[in-house]
């Protein structure tokens, strides 16, 4: 197999495996579904071994297509620097950008973005879902997914934002009424605020133990149960009773004093981590990488995604 077949049998192969299936990867590429089988069937001739396991309803990759798709990704995104490096100074961003990105979070925090976005591109198109479901970014089309959590899909590319670390808080008019709670037990006489999401899990309150591991503690017959760690925030601040809250979403209302920081020595913060997620330089378009390098840096810019748990003592209840 010379270079002229090469570079396409590796595409094929790479836009197969990302999506699942020749049919898709023929969208991807522009080709029929018939030419990226032969071109798949070609390369894995010349290296002779099987890349992919292929059934009528499916396909697998197979140990050795697993690590051929991992050297792959390296040698097209080093085509894919060497084009950019040349094209860059005059490509003008253009075209449609598709985002994917949960309802509370970019109402506030990605559409104070938008208008700088459009004005550094003004060519650019947006399209925004606010869609609270954990999306599949490249069967839907998605350009730039925002979410939360531990990317284990190599297919995506993503860059952290910040460390979603989490705190206890509640109004100042609560705790003169109820008290502050000083022991971990005492929350079992407080009015507790509890978030269970969309999939039905209900999310820990996570402390220390001095001689034990980890309590993972559950509000038991909470007074509210809300599905939006936004309205867990809002609740806390209208004096409902106590929530735990991303640090960054709380952080305007613990900062203006309408919320106080609660056992914060044993409360544990948890290492979730908030990302821009979008599919692999391979697939990404110079407009894809412009619209995240603006939004990373603006993110990077905002102070609640800086903000940590070291800095809250003045806000401790």
């Amino acid at each position: 197999m010379d270079a002229a077949q090469r570079v396409p049998a590796i595409l094929s192969f790479v836009q197969t495996a990302d999506r699942g299936s020749f049919a898709s990867a023929a969208r991807a590429l522009g080709i029929s579904p018939a030419a990226v089988s032969k071109n798949v069937a070609n390369l894995e001739a010349a290296l002779g071994v099987r890349l992919l396991n292929r059934t009528t309803r499916s396909q697998r990759l197979t140990r050795e297509g697993e690590a051929f798709l991992e050297r792959a990704r390296v040698a097209i995104e080093a085509l894919e620097a060497a084009v950019d490096a040349v094209a860059a100074q005059r490509a003008e961003v253009s075209g449609t950008i598709r985002i994917s990105c949960a309802n509370n979070f970019g109402l506030t925090y990605l559409m104070p973005l938008v208008p700088g976005l459009r004005a550094r591109y003004p060519a650019l198109e947006l399209e925004i879902d606010f869609d609270d479901r954990q999306v599949d970014i490249i069967a839907e089309g998605y350009d730039i997914a925002l979410r939360g959590g531990h990317n284990a899909d190599s297919s995506l590319v993503s860059r952290q934002i910040a460390v979603l670390q989490t705190v206890l808080v509640a109004s100042p008019g609560y705790l003169a009424t109820h008290g502050v709670p000083v022991r971990v037990r005492d929350l079992a006489r407080h009015q507790l605020i509890s978030i269970r999401f969309l999939s039905g899990q209900v999310s820990p309150w996570n402390f220390t133990r001095p001689d034990g591991p980890p309590l993972a503690y559950r509000p038991e017959q909470p007074v509210l149960t809300v599905s939006s760690p936004f309205a867990a925030i809002d609740a806390a601040a209208r004096g409902i009773g106590i929530a735990q809250a991303g640090l960054p979403h709380a952080w305007e209302l613990i900062r203006d004093g309408k919320l106080k920081v609660l056992l914060p020595h044993v409360h544990q913060a948890g290492s979730r981590t908030l990302a821009i997620q979008f599919p692999h330089r391979a697939l990404a378009a110079p407009r894809v990488r412009a619209a995240v390098d603006y939004l990373a840096e603006g993110f990077a810019a905002n102070e609640a995604f800086n903000i940590t748990r070291d800095e809250l003592g003045p806000y401790y209840a």
